[in-house]
């Protein structure tokens, strides 16, 4: 049996699938929709099998009010090529558009606060490299389209920056990093970084292990809330647009 699931890290819950009445499609349906895999082999060793566009669509209806808040985390620990995490940026752009398209600086600054709310991991290197070029891509084509001369590719360099930072090439159950071939790293935790405005340019930076979520019991974990951060990394400050050299 093939299982699809995705954890919605917000203020104060989680929600997993078992939450969300989704139909069923067969597997040998799932053989035939070339977008739900890259192979059968994938298929049997990793049981790799892509969330179809409507399950997406379904599940994020139910937190509609949070893919619209730039600031809102989503956590995919299973993210493969980032279907669920494009479509949240894609809500979230809507967004951001509809309140600064007018006021480009502030696009600009609320597009990226809003790439920076979306996490990833994935056991495949190939999948966590389509899903930082997926959201990159959406990302960069919305920014040119509203921001146009006033676009920066220092702007776009601290998005490429986030996006190594928050999609990484790991194993979700244990939360440690993985080598090319899928085999956990024991001296190597993922490390995610939580993004924050602190003023009017200047961006916080503050990197976390999550190790320790792994052996909570309730469902009240919610990313960086303050409580079940895990352990603390280091912090770093710096101007948006500078965010590479300094982290």
């Amino acid at each position: 049996m093939i299982c699809f699931f995705i954890y919605f890290w917000l203020n104060s819950r989680r929600i997993g699938l078992q939450d969300v009445e989704l139909p069923i499609c067969s597997v040998s349906k799932m053989f035939n929709m070339s977008k739900q895999i890259k192979s059968k082999a994938r298929v049997e060793e990793r049981g790799e099998v892509f969330t179809n566009e409507r399950e997406v669509t379904a599940m994020l209806d139910l937190v509609s009010a949070e893919c619209l808040r730039p600031d809102s985390r989503f956590l995919e620990p299973a993210c493969g090529n980032g279907n669920f995490l494009v479509a949240i940026l894609e809500r979230k752009l809507d967004e951001v558009k509809r309140k600064y398209r007018s006021a480009h600086r502030d696009y600009e600054k609320q597009s990226i606060i809003a790439i920076g709310s979306l996490y990833g991991v994935d056991i495949m290197k190939d999948n966590v490299e389509e899903c930082r070029v997926r959201l990159f891509d959406i990302w960069d084509k919305r920014y040119k389209t509203i921001c146009k001369k006033d676009c920066s590719d220092e702007a776009r360099e601290s998005v490429r920056f986030i996006l190594r930072r928050n999609i990484v090439c790991g194993n979700a159950l244990t939360l440690n990093c993985v080598d090319e071939n899928g085999n956990d790293l024991l001296d190597q935790p993922i490390v995610f970084s939580e993004w924050s405005m602190i003023s009017g340019t200047q961006m916080q930076r503050r990197d976390f292990t999550f190790a320790e979520l792994l052996a909570r019991k309730d469902n009240d974990v919610a990313l960086f809330n303050g409580e079940a951060e895990g352990k603390f990394v280091d912090r770093y400050i710096t101007h948006y647009k500078n965010l590479q050299p300094n982290g």
